[in-house]
């Protein structure tokens, strides 16, 4: 397992583990009862941004319609400059991201949602389901499953999606994710 040095003066030696920044870019689109991100903001796993202008420069930025998809290349710039999702409602999803958020916008390979109102739908994912793949394609699982644990749900996520996740972590490149996207969708 790799770790940093992080000038974090928790923990008995400064080591911390390796982790991606989370950013949420919150629309106020959906029910607030069932946001997930607004959970993910109130157990500190996840940084709101108010603002599109707000998202840092370099931050992987999910986007379900980018030309571009996510693979454990992207891991390195995830660390760096971290990962935001977009919380919108999936009825205005298509016209919201017409507008590009970020020159390193990514796509997630096809996954089923686990949330109760997309239940077993293909890409229909909530913000914590998207922000979970994205990590364990890039070889963070252990801050997947910490996010996704704030949700009874969440381990339905890991359970429903364990084969596809686990060919998609061990693509080298997005070619080879999408050719094992392909075997599964």
């Amino acid at each position: 397992m790799s770790y940093y040095f992080s000038g974090h003066h928790g923990g008995e030696s400064g080591l911390r583990k390796e982790e991606a920044t989370l950013f949420v870019y919150l629309m106020r689109q959906d029910d607030p009862k069932k946001c997930t991100s607004t959970k993910m903001f109130r157990f500190n796993r996840a940084t709101p941004i108010p603002r599109p202008s707000m998202i840092p420069r370099l931050c992987i930025v999910l986007n379900p319609y980018a030309a571009h998809l996510l693979s454990p290349a992207d891991r390195d710039t995830a660390i760096t400059h971290g990962i935001c999702a977009v919380d919108c409602s999936w009825e205005k999803a298509s016209s919201v991201f017409k507008r590009r958020f970020s020159s390193n916008e990514r796509r997630l390979p096809i996954l089923l949602a686990a949330n109760p109102t997309h239940y077993a739908h293909r890409g229909i994912l909530s913000s914590v389901e998207a922000l979970a793949g994205a990590l364990i394609i890039i070889g963070l699982r252990e801050q997947a499953t910490c996010i996704l644990s704030l949700f009874k749900w969440g381990p339905a996520f890991l359970t429903l999606n364990r084969e596809p996740l686990r060919d998609y972590a061990a693509a080298k490149n997005p070619l080879e994710v999408e050719e094992a996207e392909r075997d599964y969708f």
